[in-house]
C-alpha cells in the first residue's frame, strides 16, 4: 500500500490453488474440490480489487503440492516478472509456516541476481510459540512497519475476505509487519530447530485433509537438491510482483 502511494504498481501470482489435491480430501469431499478452488479463486479476487493489486492468473498446484512443481513454478515466476516489467520481487518468508511458503523462497533466490527479492514474514512456531509478522532472527537489515489507523483497517477488510481461511488467520497480526533483502538460506534443513508450525498437529492418527502430514525431511531434501542445482537462465526484467 505504501509503495503505492508512491506511484508503484503491484502484481500478485498464485503459486498453488490453496486447496488440497483430490487424494488428501475425504472421499465424500472430492466431488466439491472443483467448487473450493472456485471459491478460494473469488476471495483471491475480491482481496486484489480491494487492494488494487493486478492478477497474473491463478496456479492448477494444489495446495502442499509446490515441491512437486518446482521448475513449472520458477517458469510462472520468470513470465509474471516479465509480464509486469517488475523491479522487485516479494516472497513469504522462509520460516517452516507453509510448506507452499518454503518452496515459494526457494524459487525466489532463484531471481536474487536478476532483481531485488524481500521476504516478508508471515508467521511461525519458533521457540514453541506461534510468532505472528517477526522474523526468527535479525539477519540481513529487517525493516518492522507499524500500522496506521487506516492501514490496519484495510488489511483487516482484506484478511476478511478469505472466509474459506478465517481459522487459519485468527494468528496474524494486523498492527506490525517485517521484512528484509531475502538472505541467504539453507533449504536442505528446516528453518529452526524443533517443532515447526506446520508440523504441530502431525500427532493425530487420522490424515485430516487440514494436516500436512508431508515429512520434512522430505520437503527439505527437494528443497536443498533443486536450490542447489545449477541455476538456470530466468528472464531479466523492470512494477513490483
Amino acid at each position: 500500500m505504501r509503495a503505492q502511494r508512491r506511484g508503484a504498481s503491484v502484481t500478485v501470482l498464485y503459486l498453488t490453488t490453496g486447496v488440497p489435491s483430490l487424494e488428501e480430501l475425504w472421499p465424500w469431499q472430492r466431488a466439491s474440490r472443483a467448487k473450493w478452488v472456485g471459491r478460494r479463486h473469488d476471495e483471491a479476487a475480491r482481496a486484489a480489487a480491494l487492494l488494487k493489486f493486478g492478477q497474473d492468473g491463478y496456479s492448477s498446484i494444489p495446495s502442499r503440492r509446490l515441491i512437486r512443481h518446482l521448475d513449472e513454478a520458477e517458469a510462472s515466476v520468470a513470465h509474471a516478472i516479465e509480464n509486469a516489467a517488475a523491479t522487485e520481487l516479494w516472497v513469504t518468508a522462509f520460516e517452516g509456516a507453509h510448506q507452499d511458503h518454503d518452496a515459494a523462497n526457494a524459487i525466489a533466490a532463484r531471481f536474487g541476481e536478476r532483481l531485488p527479492v524481500w521476504e516478508f514474514a508471515a508467521y511461525n512456531f519458533a521457540g514453541g510459540k506461534v510468532r505472528s509478522n517477526k522474523f526468527l532472527d535479525a539477519r540481513g537489515g529487517v525493516v518492522e512497519l507499524t500500522a496506521d489507523r487506516d492501514e490496519a483497517a484495510m488489511k483487516h477488510r482484506a484478511l476478511g475476505l478469505y472466509a474459506s481461511e478465517r481459522g487459519n488467520l485468527r494468528h496474524i497480526r494486523i498492527g506490525e509487519e517485517q521484512y528484509r533483502p531475502l538472505p541467504r538460506h539453507d533449504y536442505s534443513t528446516p528453518p529452526h530447530a524443533g517443532r515447526l508450525f506446520r508440523e504441530r498437529f502431525q500427532w493425530v492418527p487420522l490424515r485430516h485433509p487440514r494436516i500436512d502430514f508431508t515429512s520434512s525431511a522430505e520437503i527439505y531434501s527437494v528443497l536443498g537438491q533443486w536450490s542447489g542445482a545449477k541455476e538456470r537462465p530466468a528472464a531479466r526484467t523492470g512494477g513490483r510482483l
